[in-house]
């Protein structure tokens, strides 16, 4: 199988974080990475980082080069041809619609579609009292919104603390997509009756200062 990896011309450490252990559990497959422009903005002040810090990872083209890849380095993502069977975000945007047609682009999303979709999902998922999970899922050209693969709520403890949870948030994340030919195979989906919510936005400062005590209400509602 030909994989295409869709990720930034860019230090990026779940792009490291995934390749390495996808690489080696299917080495009979061929990968060629797909380097799209990476644009450096202000890092924005938050309370609480729910995600490491993308730029320790290597950079893209130094990993494919580690593991003799296929390397192309895209203006766009109207460069990135139909030549495999299969494409895994790892590091994009959002995605043209041109780009997307005709092909098998598989996506990794940090919240449970349709109820959690947009940006920062795991802390308004918190802050919503709304079940937290992950969704893997193809694109198409609507915004977390394709055929869905797999849907798998992230576990919570009452001795998480919040950066506890969403760590393991994080790594089911990262497992998910290692994992997408089983479940490709074997759809999984905990949330069929998820309810649907619109898109979020950022969340902003006045709602990230009550993230904490929500989480205590929501170690009420869904520990195990």
């Amino acid at each position: 199988m030909r994989v295409g990896i869709i990720t930034y011309q860019a230090k990026h450490l779940k792009t490291e974080q995934v390749f390495r252990r996808i690489a080696a559990k299917n080495k009979e497959d061929e990968f060629i990475f797909f380097g799209l422009p990476f644009k450096s903005r202000p890092q924005r002040e938050v309370l609480f980082a729910h995600r490491p810090d993308m730029q320790n990872g290597i950079d893209s083209r130094e990993l494919a080069r580690e593991y003799g890849c296929k390397y192309i380095c895209c203006d766009s993502d109207l460069d990135i041809d139909d030549s495999c069977d299969i494409y895994l975000i790892l590091g994009a945007g959002i995605l043209s619609a041109e780009c997307v047609a005709g092909k098998k682009i598989l996506n990794e999303h940090p919240g449970i579609i349709p109820t959690s979709r947009g940006l920062d999902a795991f802390k308004w998922a918190v802050f919503d009292l709304d079940p937290v999970g992950n969704t893997l899922h193809y694109i198409d050209s609507a915004v977390d919104a394709g055929e869905v693969i797999a849907v798998l709520s992230t576990p919570v403890y009452m001795s998480d603390s919040l950066e506890s949870f969403a760590k393991r948030h994080y790594d089911s994340e990262i497992d998910m997509m290692v994992n997408y030919k089983q479940y490709i195979k074997e759809p999984v989906n905990e949330f069929k009756e998820a309810v649907v919510k619109d898109a979020h936005m950022r969340m902003k400062k006045e709602q990230e200062e009550q993230l904490f005590s929500r989480f205590e209400d929501y170690k009420k509602m869904y520990a195990i």
